[in-house]
């Protein structure tokens, strides 16, 4: 997506080069004009004062490549990934009791995040996992805490919906085909976790209220 530090009145953005192809372990820090971030890396004049330490110039300059070969194909890539992302959202939301967590369209090209009723996040990324599919939540395995996203909980999720929370991330260089593996995989973990859970089995049997609509 396009950012204008200006347009945006934009005082500070962090950027990571893994996000955009780039070497992990390197990213960008930008300031505005007149705000100095608090030193916290002292003994010298590198960096304009403000982070002692060498450079690692090897992961600056890959960074600086990816990053100007994803600002010109940004347009197309984009375009194409949104198409990806729409077919996943159709995808899932077939689940029965699934729902997709934020905006359908004012959200990035590459982010798709449901919540499904009667699953344990971490229970599902293991499974996703043994099947080859990387994926995230607001589970233990990711957070180290057991409380799901507290985005999730802000806005308005109940914490045991939010806790089987999943993110799926998509790139220009995902395809179709792998799209079409992730809904099956996704469905038949989902149906899977559900046939082995007592709180499902409640739900279904009407001892407790669903919260989405079918």
């Amino acid at each position: 997506m396009k950012i204008d530090t200006v347009a945006q009145n934009i005082d500070m953005l962090s950027l990571s080069a893994h996000k955009f192809h780039g070497p992990k372990g390197i990213g960008v820090l930008y300031a505005k004009r007149g705000i100095l971030p608090e030193i916290v890396i002292h003994g010298g004049a590198q960096e304009r004062g403000r982070r002692a330490g060498t450079e690692n110039v090897a992961s600056v300059m890959g960074m600086a490549a990816a990053l100007t070969e994803a600002c010109e194909n940004m347009e197309q890539n984009a375009a194409r990934v949104t198409a990806l992302r729409e077919k996943l959202i159709d995808g899932l939301s077939r689940i029965p009791y699934a729902e997709l967590n934020g905006d359908r369209k004012n959200r990035l090209p590459g982010n798709v995040n449901f919540c499904f009723e009667g699953i344990e996040g971490e229970s599902l990324l293991l499974l996703l996992d043994d099947k080859g599919i990387c994926a995230s939540s607001g589970s233990a395995c990711t957070s180290g805490s057991l409380d799901p996203s507290h985005v999730l909980l802000a806005i308005g999720r109940p914490h045991e919906v939010a806790h089987g929370s999943l993110r799926l991330s998509l790139s220009e260089e995902t395809t179709e085909a792998e799209i079409d593996e992730m809904i099956t995989s996704v469905t038949d973990v989902v149906t899977y976790l559900r046939n082995m859970s007592p709180f499902w089995r409640d739900l279904t049997t009407g001892k407790r209220p669903h919260v989405f609509a079918e």
